[in-house]
């Protein structure tokens, strides 16, 4: 059984450990989300989440599985943050979506990707939602545009030379924007 809570500072170490598990190193090869043969280094650090936790408007979603009710855990993770839309569309970003390697496959990235759409809608007022996904990652885009995302043709370039995002293993990657109107949105 899932249940969701907002993040907390506290909460920074496991949250580094569960998107750093989810897309780099070996452990990553568990699921199907590894970037670990795009990217090596690291996904997210401590200053990036704190920037996420403090910034107005910006929520730090966890979902945790407490179906062991001794041993209830951290199992995914996502970023919904109110953006500046244009067109007068008012818009969520989604990001860090991350879920636990071991757990991938089993619906629980559906019920996490819903309940943060619920959110940009309900509590942060947004008609759309957008991200960013690197477009060399096709199975993940797929993924999205089966759950209603579609694809802008916007690419946005990869943050070469700046470790925070990470060590390319490619010189040809990119950013792919994908966005999508939420449900009662004009």
């Amino acid at each position: 059984m899932l249940s969701f809570r907002t993040a907390t500072h506290d909460d920074i170490p496991a949250l580094i450990a569960l998107v750093t598990s989810a897309y780099r190193g070996d452990v990553s090869r568990q699921g199907w989300t590894t970037e670990a043969d795009l990217l090596d280094g690291q996904r997210i650090d401590a200053d990036m989440l704190r920037a996420d936790l403090d910034t107005p408007g910006s929520i730090v979603l966890l979902a945790i599985d407490s179906s062991d009710d001794d041993r209830p855990r951290l199992v995914a993770c996502a970023n919904v943050a109110k953006q500046p839309g244009d067109g007068g569309i008012p818009t969520a970003y989604f990001g860090m979506f991350s879920v636990s390697p071991d757990a991938q496959g089993g619906g629980v990235g559906k019920i996490v990707l819903a309940e943060a759409e619920r959110i940009a809608h309900d509590t942060l007022g947004c008609a759309r939602m957008r991200m960013t996904v690197v477009d060399a990652r096709e199975e993940l885009i797929a993924y999205y545009e089966r759950r209603g995302y579609l694809r802008t043709g916007i690419k946005k370039p990869f943050p070469y030379g700046d470790p925070r995002y990470g060590l390319p293993k490619r010189d040809d990657l990119q950013f792919e924007v994908l966005e999508k109107m939420l449900e009662g949105a004009p």
